[in-house]
């Protein structure tokens, strides 16, 4: 069975057979622990996936040994690293959010606490009072030991990068490296590397950023922190994406008051009618998260990730029972096992090839639906 790498490094070869399975088609953080799972090693896994993709009837991309390549050479250009869950620069709060990403691509960052981080969210089209506030919450946190995390957006995201560059910030990317967005925060990026901070994605370089790739970057500025603060946003915004995600992985959330006649206040206002904690300082954080012990993402739900014995693969009639349990909405993987009456390891393998065909979504990495 594959043991995660804890505190060791991979080696050249192990870390290019795990880009090359995170970076083939349908090959998500769930699906990838899934796969490790079952053959015991990325290069095993690999040599596995031709049989699983005829199985599924699709003919879907596997990474190729050249592309890996050309993408850690590139990478290298760019003064960044690939970094794999449980080596020893992985960021530790990240490892345990449900489907947290098997490998990130980091630049900076070596002297920053990564166990003392909040996140600083808001509206891009920001107010001047809510700059201020921003800039007075990051500088504030950073004179008292935090890392600012946020996601290089326009508004409140760079006035929390911009005000903590001395006391060390990280900025989450929703494309590749060489795909800083937007724009116009290039320059800022290159500022956050200069001043110690750092940069981390999990997406491929050349990857330009899409609508759907930033809620999958806010969960990683949710996972990186301890507590989420939102100092404006819109009811329907991105940052109340990443307040959601932040409470799905048991981080705390602030928010900061404002006018009812201000649309950037609505969605900080509801936040705080639905039970997040109001701030109006910085000493409201710092007592809140007090001495935030890290070791408490022992307590998070990791992946589904049965010790398994190989049998037989499962036949039509275990994949049709499986369907059958099977819905648009969530269930958790024990449930599907009690239903279907399947073990558990034609439950994992049959998860993997319904996965692999784009047939289900995994939803906090512990319930699984159909996808319609």
């Amino acid at each position: 069975m594959a043991q995660w790498v804890d505190g060791e490094r991979l080696s050249p070869a192990e870390r290019l057979a795990w880009l090359r399975l995170i970076r083939s088609d349908n090959v998500g953080p769930a699906t990838f622990r899934q796969l490790l799972h079952r053959f015991g090693s990325a290069e095993a896994a690999l040599s596995a996936l031709p049989g699983l993709l005829k199985r599924v009837g699709k003919p879907l991309r596997v990474a190729s040994q050249s592309a890996a390549e050309d993408e850690i050479a590139g990478l290298e250009r760019y003064g960044a690293r690939l970094v794999a869950s449980g080596e020893p620069d992985y960021p530790e709060l990240l490892k345990h959010i449900p489907a947290s990403p098997p490998i990130i691509t980091m630049a900076g960052g070596v002297n920053l606490d990564w166990q003392r981080s909040v996140g600083i969210v808001g509206a891009r089209n920001a107010s001047s009072g809510g700059i201020k506030m921003t800039r007075l919450l990051a500088g504030g946190l950073g004179e008292r030991g935090y890392t600012i995390v946020s996601g290089l957006a326009r508004g409140i995201d760079t006035a929390a990068h911009r005000a903590s560059l001395d006391t060390g910030t990280v900025a989450v990317l929703a494309g590749g490296f060489d795909k800083i967005y937007p724009h116009e925060n290039v320059p800022l990026a290159h500022e956050i590397l200069d001043s110690g901070g750092a940069l981390l994605t999990e997406m491929p370089l050349g990857w330009e950023p899409r609508a759907r790739d930033f809620p999958r970057r806010n969960r990683l500025v949710s996972g990186l922190s301890l507590g989420i603060v939102v100092v404006e946003a819109a009811k329907r915004s991105g940052s109340l994406i990443t307040a959601r995600l932040a409470l799905e992985q048991n981080r705390d959330v602030f928010a900061v008051p404002g006018s009812p006649l201000d649309p950037r206040a609505e969605g900080g206002n509801l936040l705080i009618q639905q039970g997040a904690k109001l701030i109006t300082s910085v000493e409201d954080i710092v007592e809140s998260l007090g001495n935030a012990d890290p070791a408490r993402s022992a307590l998070f739900d990791r992946d589904w990730e049965p010790d398994l014995v190989p049998e037989a693969l499962p036949g039509d009639d275990e994949k049709s029972r499986l369907l059958a349990a099977l819905s648009a909405t969530p269930v958790e993987v024990d449930e599907l096992i009690r239903q279907s009456g399947l073990s558990v390891s034609n439950m994992q393998m049959l998860l993997l090839e319904l996965d692999l065909a784009g047939q289900i979504e995994w939803s906090s990495g512990q319930l699984v639906c159909l996808r319609y």
